[in-house]
């Protein structure tokens, strides 16, 4: 039976609940907004399932990269509705081509995020772009396995911990699975993330559009938008908006990202996605500020795939790569400004950001200060 007695050692991944037979486990949400499995003693058969699937408890082994490539998508529309360089929708593409189905990660009707599936190109526009929160996996680990069995294509995507939970709980390797992480710099609370919109929003007007990362004012600037049919509600530059302050700060990162078991390759995924951060100095002609992908294949599966579809544009090496993007392999320092975030954050709300982001600013000057002197 699967407990739970350091935070740090839960992803919240649901391979535990997923794989349950008796479906005696759910997970539920504490007091950070983050979810935990809860079991159901009285039903459970004490069979073992939930333990043997858990990535935390049997991690998978280290890999290093078979080939690291930067890509830009040929449409240019694509690449302003991504995060980077649309690679994501070149792979989602060839695999509704092929038939088959993609799953990530959509906001909902709360503007929560949540992992879902399409087998359509409509349905994959709302899977595009970045979602600073910990996405619900919900039952798509269960419909993933349905679609392979029946010999559909499936192409899954999400965060680190969440691939290396899929491929514990499916368990064996199918032919038309292709599995995709992202360079993760941790899951922020969807708590907290609830909050900053009540802020923002304190009417409750229905929201039509949000995107963490439009580029309106550029890749390497990139911009939150928050509308609604009428409203503005936020717009301006992710580096001064609270939310992102207090993310990038490590404020309320899950605890697990502290202390990540699914970096440098281990996630088990054929490839890992992201910001090619840094591709102006590997690489200038393919810097136009609308966004470059970084690729990392870790598989045959991944090679084989990436090979045909012409998406290898740009091979650098790894050790090109790491020196701006280090969350490939290292997790996010845990802050002693967490502890006082959470002391604060029910009284003052998102102000408690905006506070403790100055003092650890101010903090951080201080000390290079003394460091010259």
């Amino acid at each position: 039976m699967i407990q739970i007695n350091d935070k740090k050692d839960c992803t919240g991944c649901h391979a535990c609940a997923s794989a349950c037979p008796r479906k005696c486990i759910v997970l539920r949400a504490d007091n950070e907004g983050f979810q935990y499995p809860q079991v159901d003693t009285d039903t459970c058969i004490r069979c073992g399932a939930c333990v043997r699937v858990c990535p935390v408890l049997h991690p998978y082994e280290l890999r290093r990269p078979l080939r690291v490539c930067a890509y830009r998508h040929t449409c240019e529309a694509v690449r302003m509705q991504s995060s980077s360089g649309g690679v994501f929708t070149r792979l989602a593409e060839e695999i509704i081509r092929k038939g088959g189905v993609v799953f990530g990660a959509k906001y909902d009707e709360r503007w929560q995020v949540m992992h879902t599936w399409t087998d359509t190109m409509e349905g994959v526009a709302c899977l595009r772009g970045a979602k600073y929160v910990q996405s619900d996996i919900g039952q798509t680990f269960s419909e993933a396995r349905t679609f392979l069995k029946q010999g559909r294509w499936v192409l899954f995507t999400g965060t680190p911990c969440q691939i290396a939970g899929l491929k514990h709980f499916l368990k064996v390797e199918y032919d038309t699975l292709l599995t995709a992480d992202v360079v993760c710099h941790g899951v922020p609370s969807p708590r907290v993330w609830q909050v900053y919109l009540d802020a923002v929003n304190p009417r409750h007007e229905p929201i039509t559009t949000l995107t963490m990362r439009n580029k309106s004012q550029g890749w390497s600037r990139y911009c939150m938008e928050i509308r609604t049919a009428k409203h503005c509600l936020y717009s301006g530059r992710a580096s001064r908006n609270v939310f992102s302050r207090g993310f990038l700060a490590d404020f309320y990162l899950r605890p697990s990202c502290h202390a990540c078991l699914a970096k440098q390759g281990r996630s088990g995924s054929d490839l890992t996605l992201g910001d090619f951060w840094g591709i102006a100095e590997v690489c200038p002609s393919m810097d136009d500020d609308l966004g470059v992908s970084l690729v990392v294949i870790h598989s045959p599966q991944g090679m084989n795939f990436c090979g045909a579809l012409g998406v290898c544009q740009k091979e650098v090496t790894y050790e090109q790569v790491i020196r701006a993007n280090p969350a490939l392999e290292r997790s996010a320092p845990l802050t002693s400004y967490r502890a006082e975030f959470w002391e604060r954050f029910s009284k003052e709300g998102m102000r408690a950001v905006s506070q403790l982001w100055w003092k650890k600013r101010v903090w951080k000057i201080l000390r290079l200060i003394m460091m010259i002197k």
